[in-house]
């Protein structure tokens, strides 16, 4: 069992914070390994001097936060996967380094009970020929769901022929990509078909007859996903984003055959798309016979008003709609899908049967069968009111402690973009942030900070440390 040496002050109050704060910077550094068992809270509570429900508020803030893991019979051990600090130069740009990334969900409110009953009917009523390969697109009955509610809950046009079961956003994009990026005759129809016409044939000369698709990409974006589209055969240009969204003036000036862009909710600004753009982004699209990828991250979780309508049900066949569950449910179960125009969901369907031959039908199922029944949209409801309540508390906590930010962004999803006063280091911000227990990615002059994993209150106790912490180190200005 693991000594901890922990330092507690009692003149500073914040005792719970104080203790996860000391464990968090232990498992960070390496000071505590992987798989290390914790003392029993009741010992611990008496070696410092402090009540039980102390320390235990403290344990359960890092197992929220993946740092523990806590079973029954087992104790509390520090998670096999939280992240202890990697070497210089390591870390993957723009990732926190504890590991939890400002769009990640709070994964302790995955409804467990919910899904698992689901689980159980799927199990005792599939037929076990159902259990086979199947349709690398997907099974029948999750793709009926999914089409239903697209049509009812983002205005999507789908139906269960436009629409492909895949792992995630990320591999949904990258095969849309690589049906671009095929050779004519095998794919090479994709981008110039429709009322594209001739004014269609410069883009399509551009493609040649396969190779490098030039993608356009918002500017700021999320730099996770440009590895993986790179690899699938993209070249990417990118395109400013202003107070309307992505600049359309500007993209058509890129000679782009494709676009990717989040029009619901901006990564990282929380830009909505404004009417008028998506109305010239659709006639770009029209007039080139390009085709605009539409991230679709987070449009479940608006604050304040319905979501708003995704652009594929106003251009069913310019659009590719790309969505998931690891936003509503947690990324770990990798289902997602893609609503698009038929040639593309064919092509993509058969780049699945050649790669991985589908996703696992299980799941599939016990999905359809979650969103049959209700229950995901009960789980949504519950979550939007939660995601409210903290974003609230992150606005309120930044207004008291740190009004020097401009907060943006803060409609809807689940993280929001503190801009910084020149001169103010991020990187150092950033830093402190995360020893705090934020979830924060550092950009040039501004933070994008995540909401969703941390209660209330302790949202308010991390910027409170936040500005106690930072006030005498030297970290808003540069040396």
């Amino acid at each position: 069992m693991a000594d901890l040496h922990l330092v507690v002050d009692r003149s500073r109050g914040g005792l719970a914070g104080q203790i996860a704060r000391e464990l968090r910077e232990s498992i960070r550094s390496g000071r505590l390994d992987r798989g290390a068992r914790l003392p029993p809270s009741r010992d611990l509570a008496r070696d410092l001097g402090l009540s039980r429900g102390v320390v235990v508020e403290a344990y359960e803030q890092l197992v929220a936060e993946g740092f523990l893991e806590a079973r029954v019979g087992a104790g509390t051990r520090v998670a096999a996967g939280s992240v202890s600090r990697p070497e210089e130069g390591a870390a993957e740009p723009g990732a926190s380094h504890d590991g939890h990334r400002p769009t990640t969900p709070d994964l302790t409110a995955f409804p467990r009970q919910a899904w698992l009953a689901a689980m159980r009917h799927v199990l005792a009523t599939l037929p076990g020929d159902c259990l086979d390969y199947g349709d690398p697109g997907g099974v029948a009955e999750l793709r009926e769901e999914l089409a239903g509610y697209l049509r009812r809950v983002r205005a999507a046009d789908a139906d269960t022929g436009r629409v492909v079961v895949v792992t995630g956003v990320a591999q949904g994009l990258s095969l849309v990509v690589r049906a671009l990026a095929e050779p004519e005759g095998e794919a090479g129809s994709l981008v110039s078909e429709g009322e594209a016409g001739k004014s269609a044939a410069p883009v399509v000369a551009e493609a040649g007859g396969g190779g490098p698709v030039l993608l356009a990409v918002e500017e700021p974006t999320s730099p996770r996903q440009l590895p993986l589209l790179r690899r699938a055969g993209a070249r990417l240009v990118g395109v400013p984003v202003d107070a309307e969204g992505i600049d359309v003036a500007a993209l058509a000036g890129t000679g782009a055959r494709a676009v990717l862009l989040t029009p619901a909710h901006h990564y990282p600004t929380g830009v909505v798309l404004s009417p008028r753009r998506r109305a010239e982004l659709i006639a770009w699209a029209a007039d080139t016979g390009a085709i605009i990828l539409e991230d679709d991250y987070d449009a479940e979780f608006r604050f304040d008003r319905e979501p708003i309508g995704c652009l594929q049900g106003l251009a069913p066949d310019r659009v590719v709609l790309a969505g998931s569950v690891s936003k509503s449910l947690a990324p770990g179960l990798r289902l997602g899908w893609l609503v698009a125009p038929p040639a593309i969901a064919a092509a993509v369907r058969r780049a699945r049967g050649e790669l991985d031959l589908g996703s696992p039908v299980i799941d599939q199922y016990v999905l359809a069968r979650f969103m049959r029944t209700g229950g995901y949209d009960r789980h949504l409801r519950r979550m939007r009111r939660e995601y409210r309540r903290r974003r609230d508390a992150l606005v309120r906590a930044l207004a008291e402690h740190l009004p020097e930010l401009r907060v943006h962004g803060i409609s809807a999803g689940l993280h929001l973009y503190a801009e910084l006063p020149g001169g103010w280091d991020a990187r150092r911000v950033g830093e402190a942030a995360r020893a705090c227990g934020l979830a924060v990615d550092p950009l040039p002059s501004a933070l994008v900070i995540g909401f969703a994993r941390l209660s209330e209150h302790r949202i308010a106790d991390a910027v409170r440390e936040l500005r106690a912490r930072t006030d005498g180190q030297n970290v808003w200005t540069y040396p």
